[in-house]
């Protein structure tokens, strides 16, 4: 697994994208579709150009089948995204999950870069990676995923050519990861059956995510989650000291009880804690 954890770091590095071939077994892709389908075809379709007028989208897919985790938590997923983005931030976060559907007769999706919704500086830093599930085969036909390799080093380019977009042809169980500076964009659909994928994206641990994740699984439902997951959607703070509920990790709410007066407790870096116990030390010398 190391290998293969090697070689999609390096190419994200590099193209800004990876394909991971037979990254999970098809079965968990297919039992997840019939979770999903419900949902599917109860959810209206978008509005706006942007989503696209041709385009089912819902998220909260932690909450609608148990095989989401499977992809939420993916280890070598998670060993890729923290490789590149811990250098940034303490701990990652979930950004989103989101499932996607995009009918025959949609146009292609306006190129971007999922970086943008923050307004941070940009081309120092990667604020998050994403991981796309397909759930149906992505062809050049039915939308498949549009990306510009290369498109993360000079992200200053807000268009780039058509003709030198790549669309991965992807299968269920493989992954295709690309980071939020890669250009790209979902393919126009002109085959005669919709394509549906999910979408996984982890960001900075200190950053807003997309998906609200405290709204989508509140208490009464991470609860229920693995301590791993919970704090992945949210229930940890990213020291020092941020996004802490009266003083104390959020994970307090997700006990059987929830003491009305917790007192605060620090949670300082190691260096943070030792420049705070060597300050008070030198004062009381």
């Amino acid at each position: 697994m190391s290998v293969g954890i090697d070689i999609a770091t390096g190419d994200l590095s590099r193209e800004g994208v990876s394909v991971m071939r037979g990254a999970l077994d098809p079965a968990t892709i297919g039992a997840l579709a019939a979770d999903l389908a419900p949902s599917f075809a109860l959810t209206p379709m978008c509005r706006g150009v942007f989503y696209g007028h041709r385009t089912r989208r819902f998220g909260a897919l932690l909450r609608r089948s148990p095989h989401a985790e499977a992809l939420v938590r993916h280890p070598a997923v998670l060993a890729i995204v923290e490789r590149m983005l811990l250098p940034w931030c303490e701990r990652i976060a979930l950004n989103l999950t989101q499932a996607v559907e995009i009918h025959p007769g949609a146009p292609a999706q306006l190129p971007h870069r999922d970086q943008d919704m923050w307004a941070g500086p940009k081309g120092s830093m990667e604020y998050l990676v994403n991981v796309m599930w397909p759930i149906d085969p992505f062809t050049l036909e039915n939308g498949g995923t549009r990306l510009w390799p290369g498109s993360h080093v000079d992200q200053d380019a807000g268009e780039l050519p058509e003709e030198d977009a790549v669309v991965p042809e992807l299968a269920p169980g493989d992954a295709l990861l690309f980071l939020g500076s890669t250009l790209h964009g979902g393919g126009g659909n002109i085959s005669a059956a919709p394509r549906r994928g999910v979408i996984v994206s982890y960001c900075l641990g200190w950053l807003r995510p997309f998906e609200l994740q405290w709204l989508v699984y509140p208490p009464a439902v991470a609860r229920h989650f693995s301590p791993e997951l919970a704090a992945l959607v949210g229930y940890a703070q990213h020291r020092p000291n941020l996004g802490n509920v009266e003083g104390q990790c959020p994970s307090i709410l997700l006990g059987e009880s929830v003491p009305e007066y917790p007192g605060a407790i620090d949670a300082l870096r190691p260096d943070q804690e030792a420049q705070a116990v060597a300050f008070l030390a030198d004062r009381q010398d």
